[in-house]
C-alpha cells in the first residue's frame, strides 16, 4: 500500500511515517517508481512504534533495541533471514530495557505523588488557618 493508505490504516500521519523511516524504525519497500510500499507487517510495526513512543520511550531506545523488521536489532535495515537466537536475545534485552524504563518512570511517579500529597496537606493546613 502507498503512504496515504498506510497512514489511514495505522492512524499515523504520512509525515510521521517518513520520520519513522528516517529514524530507522521502519523500512518500507519501494516500488519500481521509487514510491514507498507498505506491507501489513510494516503497518503493524508502525502501531507498535507509535504505542512505544506514546508511552514515553525515547526513539533512541526503540531504534537500538527493538528487533528490526527482519528479526535483527537496530532498525532492521540489514537483510537477516528471520528470528534466530540472536534476535531472541535482542528481544529479551529490549524487554529488559522497557521494564527498566517503566520502573524508573514508576519511581518518578511515586516521588511526584509524595510531593503532591505534601502540597495537598499544606493547602489543607493553610486553608484551615485562614478560615476556609
Amino acid at each position: 500500500m502507498k503512504i496515504g493508505e498506510a497512514s489511514r490504516a495505522s492512524g499515523v500521519s504520512a509525515r510521521s511515517l517518513r520520520y519513522y523511516e528516517d529514524e530507522g524504525l521502519i523500512v518500507p519497500g519501494r516500488l519500481d517508481n521509487g514510491f514507498r510500499d507498505y506491507c501489513r507487517s510494516t503497518v503493524d510495526r508502525v502501531l507498535v512504534v507509535r504505542s512505544l513512543l506514546e508511552s514515553g520511550l525515547p526513539v533512541r531506545l526503540i531504534r537500538e533495541l527493538m528487533p528490526g523488521p527482519t528479526g535483527e536489532s537496530g532498525g532492521g535495515a540489514g537483510g537477516g533471514a528471520g528470528m534466530g537466537t540472536g534476535a531472541d536475545a535482542v528481544c529479551a534485552e529490549f524487554l529488559r530495557e522497557v521494564r527498566s524504563y517503566r520502573d524508573r518512570l514508576a519511581a518518578r511517579i511515586a516521588v511526584l505523588s509524595d510531593r503532591q500529597a505534601a502540597l495537598d496537606a499544606y493547602l489543607r493546613e493553610a486553608g484551615s488557618t485562614t478560615g476556609r
